[in-house]
């Protein structure tokens, strides 16, 4: 570990208190000189970190930078051998891990960022991902499943973040299918999953799992066209909530993802789905019917009943939901 890594774990572990260079540099057999060098790189990170003479160093106690050393002290020790890079800002998660993983980039291989500025949604929408706000992810994932298997990839991630939620801030959190995270009936996080098919075996040859977080209300609010329907988690800012959450992420994603049952997700993501014995619409394009959900099957395809009493199976593809008003 650097000296710049044990210098924010201090300072974290102390957080809202002066702690001297003196005691940094004693604590980490290092000089004064090298404490100053950590704390001034550290402040170019966008650290909130005060420093006074006589007093030391202190770290704000609403101090939420994103930051590999902040994620990785949270992450599960068995799960060590992640590639977990953090950006200050990106275009796109997604864009990134898809093209390194053309270059062989290993399963695990996770990119963390603050900002994008090319973030994607589904049905070839923009996500919006503006900095300071959110927390943008995306998960490169090698699997040996069929193509048609994928959506698991993406529930998986719903149930993931659903239980980080409740884990790193004690907050119930609700899924619509089938990949959106809602909380008190406003959507806090939406999930992108793309994938490159072998064309030998007919399975994926990787799959990039791409998953964006409201963690704060923007300072400006949301734009117009999703105020009604967006939500965050949190309405404060509190320190180390990003390193937190992503860190609880990965580790309930890697927990259900590589468990021996392959149901293991299943019963919370149907506890959580929302609608269930409700009246929705259907979207496909600019065509929508209505119908009753009634919930969802093994393979979380969606399950309704239309008005005349047929009932169908519906697989994601194109299809979007919404509560019938």
């Amino acid at each position: 570990m650097t000296i710049k890594q044990q210098v924010i774990n201090m300072l974290t572990e102390n957080i809202g208190n002066y702690i001297s260079g003196e005691d940094i540099a004693a604590a980490l057999g290092c000089s004064r000189g090298a404490v100053w060098k950590a704390v001034k790189s550290l402040k170019n990170d966008g650290y909130a970190i005060n420093a006074v003479t006589n007093k030391g160093y202190k770290l704000d106690t609403d101090a939420d930078i994103l930051s590999f050393e902040g994620v990785n002290k949270y992450i599960d020790k068995k799960l060590s051998g992640l590639d977990i890079q953090v950006f200050s800002s990106i275009d796109s998660t997604n864009n990134y891990l898809k093209s390194i993983a053309e270059s062989g980039a290993k399963e695990g291989t996770i990119a963390i960022a603050s900002q994008q500025t090319g973030g994607k949604g589904r049905l070839g929408r923009s996500f919006f991902s503006p900095a300071d706000s959110g927390l943008y992810m995306s998960i490169l994932l090698r699997p040996r499943i069929p193509a048609d298997k994928a959506v698991r990839i993406t529930t998986v991630a719903a149930v993931a973040v659903a239980m980080a939620v409740q884990k790193a801030f004690s907050v119930s959190a609700d899924i619509k299918w089938v990949n959106d995270v809602y909380i008190k009936g406003k959507k806090i996080c939406g999930i992108l999953t793309e994938a490159s098919l072998d064309m030998e075996s007919g399975g994926l040859d990787y799959a990039v799992c791409g998953i964006g977080i409201n963690i704060y209300e923007p300072k400006d609010g949301f734009p117009e066209e999703i105020r009604q329907t967006a939500g965050a988690i949190l309405n404060k800012r509190t320190a180390d909530a990003k390193n937190k959450m992503a860190a609880e992420l990965i580790n309930s994603f890697f927990e259900l993802y590589t468990s021996n049952n392959e149901k293991a997700y299943l019963s919370e993501y149907k506890k959580r789905l929302i609608w269930v014995g409700e009246q929705i619409n259907l979207f496909r394009g600019e065509d929508s019917i209505s119908a009753t959900m009634l919930g969802v099957n093994d393979d979380c395809a969606l399950l309704v009943r239309y008005h005349d009493g047929t009932e169908a199976t519906i697989t994601s593809g194109e299809i979007s939901i919404r509560k019938k008003t």
